[in-house]
This record gives C-alpha cells, sequence and structure tokens, in this order.
C-alpha cells in the first residue's frame, strides 16, 4: 500500500507541481474550450492526455525509446502553443460546441509531454523488478490531478462567463492567447539548436 501512495503522490504532484506548469498550461488550452455539460468529453479528454503520457513513460521504463531531454523539453511548449493557436483559429466554432480536435492533441501531444517526465520514472522504477503496477499507480495520480485542474478551469469559465458576462468566445480567446504568450516564451528559453 505504501508504494502504491508513494507512485500515485508522485503522479499527482507531477501535474500539481507550480515549478512545472508547462502541464497546467497545456490541460488550460486543452480544456477552455469545454463547458460542464460537456463532462463526458471532458473525462475523456482527460483519460486521451493520461493514456498518451502513460504510454511514452512505459516505453521509455522498459528501454524501448530514449529521446533527447533538450528535444524533449522544447516540444513541449510547441505542443501547448499549437494547441492554444487552434483554439484561437477555432474559437467560434468551439463555442456552439465542435471542439474534437483537442481529444486528437490530448491523446498525441501526451505521447511528447510522457517523455518530458520519463527519465526521470525511469530512474524511479529501475530499482524494482515491477515495472507495470508502478507506472499504473503514477497515471492514477496524474489522472486525478488533472481532474482537479481541468474542474477549477471549468469553474473558472464558468464565473468569468456568467458573472462577467464574457462570452464563450472570447473567453476562448483570451485564454488561449494568454497560454500563447507563455509558450513561446517557454520555446525561446528551450531552443536546443
Amino acid at each position: 500500500m505504501n508504494e502504491f501512495i508513494e507512485y500515485f503522490k508522485l503522479g499527482l504532484f507531477h501535474v500539481l507541481d507550480i515549478k512545472a506548469y508547462d502541464h497546467i498550461l497545456f490541460l488550460i488550452v486543452l480544456a477552455v474550450v469545454y463547458q460542464f455539460k460537456q463532462w463526458k468529453k471532458v473525462l475523456w479528454l482527460i483519460t486521451l492526455f493520461t493514456i498518451g503520457h502513460s504510454i511514452t513513460l512505459a516505453l521509455s521504463a522498459f528501454g524501448k525509446i530514449n529521446v533527447r531531454a533538450d528535444l524533449v523539453e522544447f516540444l513541449i511548449p510547441l505542443t501547448i502553443f499549437i494547441t492554444g493557436l487552434m483554439n484561437v483559429f477555432t474559437a467560434r466554432k468551439a463555442s456552439v460546441g465542435k471542439e474534437n480536435q483537442n481529444l486528437f492533441f490530448a491523446l498525441f501531444f501526451g505521447l511528447i509531454h510522457g517523455l518530458g517526465f520519463s527519465n526521470y520514472f525511469k530512474m524511479m522504477v529501475s530499482r524494482g523488478e515491477d515495472k507495470l503496477v508502478p507506472l499504473l499507480e503514477f497515471a492514477l495520480g496524474v489522472e486525478a490531478a488533472q481532474v482537479i485542474i481541468v474542474a477549477l478551469i471549468l469553474i473558472v469559465g464558468s464565473l468569468v462567463q456568467s458573472v462577467f458576462g464574457v462570452n464563450r468566445r472570447d473567453w476562448i480567446l483570451v485564454a488561449s492567447s494568454i497560454v500563447i504568450g507563455f509558450a513561446l516564451q517557454m520555446m525561446i528559453d528551450r531552443v536546443f539548436w
């Protein structure tokens, strides 16, 4: 049970760590296009991201892939930037309920985000024989943290729209644009060539 708690907490704080805010930024641009009434899609969004994240963690833990850390550190903000940019270009469509592209981004870009933690995770599980159970425990922690973050994003979006009268399209545009600004700075700071 102690091992479960250890890996669950590791997954939980992997997402909730303010120093690793890139994960939170990515969740913002993924979830900003959704509303509470779309909770099934939002759960799929979160789960698809966790699946993508876990696939590359598993491949790394089992020694099947090894990607340069500096490349991954650049690609992570690039995924945030691309998702935010797509939100800006499709804000009108998303504001009327057509936001399925973010489900694809959650899975595909989750693969890249998983690489960002893979070296550390590989070191943690290398001391033990079993790698699959710790990976699942870690994934449950990631999933729980993402539910918390996305719920907060939906709450803020709902308040901004209902209390302050901001329309959904403008909320998507403003939130995505702010995140794009952060992602651009992260990309500049992490240039690897």
